[in-house]
């Protein structure tokens, strides 16, 4: 029986030693994904900033600007994509809308962006695009992938259609919990013109036909959970003017459209804090909890299966046959 009980738990030791592995690399990649149809709203504020006042083409500070940053799973777009690409997609449409303090339309952006649903790499395919032009992106936007690395990545920035590295800068706490620092600056760059304006009537080609260049700068920081590669918080230190702004009628050559240290809002902090705890956990089961206490497990068995056969083997360890032997006379049987 203690041998048969051995080979019972040195199977499932070898069950589990071999599901151990499995899970962390053959699981992890099919399980942990990006839904299609995923809806995130953020909201940042820049308190105060510098804003251009459209009525009198002068730049004047201002209490508060908001962005609000939409991003939508397009699972129609994520599903005929993933036909052609032969793997899972997801779509997200974006949208960066940007309001003064009386909450007019200050710009708004949409982008869509198109990205491997595990590793969050781009995929390239009709439809990738920001502010309606085709772009071709390189490196990641708004997420980083799963297990986050202590290294630099390419940023795709919006503004300028180009990738840059983002620099790792160091671990950090934040709101408890060990976060990874990212720090990207883009230099002054000639931009394009938004295609929504703020005045009705003005289109970004009429007022290229000018001659007037928007130009922009930013301070790019992330604080980045490195479990499920999702940004906890985001800080923009931005800057935009336009350039020969005399051919407008401006009185100063050099104009602010835009200046501000953008921050996320507080409750949007909380939101999202929370939000990346619960889905971590779910990450961690599949790259250290359940590999590693499977291959403990499968250890524990492996031994506990070797001391049953050390133990069906020692001397003694068989039970006597407890049938008399010849010559041996039987017990009195008592009157």
């Amino acid at each position: 029986m203690r041998r048969r009980a051995g080979l019972v738990l040195l199977a499932f030791a070898v069950f589990f030693a071999a599901l151990s592995p499995l899970l962390r690399w053959y699981a992890f990649p099919r399980l942990a994904k990006i839904p299609p149809n995923q809806y995130q709203e953020t909201v940042l504020e820049a308190r105060p900033a510098t804003l251009l006042d459209y009525t009198t083409l002068k730049a004047k500070k201002v209490d508060r600007i908001t962005i609000v940053q939409t991003l939508k799973g397009n699972v129609e777009a994520s599903e005929k994509i993933e036909r052609s690409a032969g793997r899972d997609v997801v779509v997200w449409d974006a949208l960066s809308y940007v309001q003064g303090p009386d909450g007019k339309m200050v710009s708004k952006i949409p982008e869509r962006y198109i990205f491997d649903a595990h590793s969050q790499a781009p995929v390239h395919a009709t439809g990738e695009m920001v502010d309606g032009d085709p772009v071709r992106r390189e490196g990641i936007e708004f997420k980083w992938p799963f297990l986050t690395e202590k290294r630099d990545y390419e940023y795709f920035d919006a503004q300028t259609r180009t990738s840059s590295p983002i620099h790792y800068k160091g671990t950090r706490n934040f709101r408890g919990m060990e976060v990874y620092y990212f720090e990207q600056t883009i230099p002054w760059t000639k931009v394009p013109m938004p295609k929504s304006m703020p005045i009705k009537g003005i289109t970004a080609e009429q007022i290229a036909k000018t001659g007037v260049t928007r130009w922009y700068t930013t301070k790019r920081m992330f604080w980045v959970d490195p479990v499920t590669g999702a940004p906890v918080n985001g800080e923009e230190v931005h800057r935009e003017e336009l350039r020969n702004a005399k051919a407008m009628g401006m009185s100063e050559d050099t104009v602010t459209v835009f200046a501000g240290h953008v921050k996320m809002r507080e409750d949007y902090v909380v939101s999202i804090v929370d939000m990346v705890k619960s889905q971590r956990v779910l990450v961690l089961l599949l790259t250290s909890y359940l590999p590693w206490g499977f291959l403990a497990l499968g250890a524990v068995l492996l031994a506990l299966a070797l001391w049953l056969e050390a133990r069906s083997r020692r001397p003694g360890a068989t039970a006597p046959d407890p049938t008399p032997g010849p010559g041996t006379d039987p017990a009195p049987t008592p009157a």
